[in-house]
């Protein structure tokens, strides 16, 4: 079986145009992309105490923000019904806000490119976790808000075998159909 080369350059072209094009897109394209996702959500119950009163329960969840694009992300807000006890980890600056409606947001002026930063709440029941935040946005649109499953991630290797193979895969059919189509039209 020969190789039909002017074929096989014309079906893998595109496909080699897409991939470089995406590459290329990625590597000059500066932009701020922001993406959250909770990271915990727990209760306490303390020990009863001396005079026999029931413990106070204890909530925390923690809401985490990350900049993983290649701009810093302006004006972030991260809006709260109520805002109960905090902390940002790492320890960067910020402000709170009061909202029109009665709410509160804390304000971050500037989230650099790959900086990933940690709001860590502690309150007492009856409040729960889902009535506490209200929204994160920054001036670029709101967050990208990410589910999050913890699983043991492939190494990087892996996945660039795999995709090779998805793609070489891909461009054979390719070929198999273009040839099978000339040769039923032929």
């Amino acid at each position: 079986m020969n190789i039909d080369w002017n074929l096989a350059v014309a079906v893998g072209m595109p496909v080699v145009t897409l991939f470089l094009g995406a590459l290329i897109n990625h590597l000059i394209d500066k932009r701020s992309k922001l993406i959250a996702h909770l990271g915990f959500i727990s209760s306490h119950s303390l020990k009863p105490q001396a005079d026999g009163k029931p413990g106070a329960i204890v909530n925390t969840h923690s809401v985490v923000i990350k900049n993983p694009g290649r701009k810093a992300a302006m004006n972030v807000r991260l809006g709260h019904h109520f805002l109960p006890d905090f902390n940002v980890y790492p320890d960067i600056q910020h402000e709170i806000r009061d909202l029109p409606g009665g709410g509160r947001e804390i304000y971050f002026p500037k989230l650099i490119p790959k900086k990933e930063i940690s709001i860590n709440y502690l309150y007492f029941a009856p409040d729960t976790w889902d009535n506490i935040n209200t929204h994160i946005e920054s001036d670029e649109g709101a967050a990208k808000l990410v589910s999050v499953l913890l699983q043991p991630q492939p190494k990087p290797w892996v996945l660039k075998t795999i995709w090779f193979l998805i793609m070489s895969g891909i461009i054979v059919w390719l070929y198999f159909i273009f040839t099978f189509l000339r040769w039923t039209m032929s």
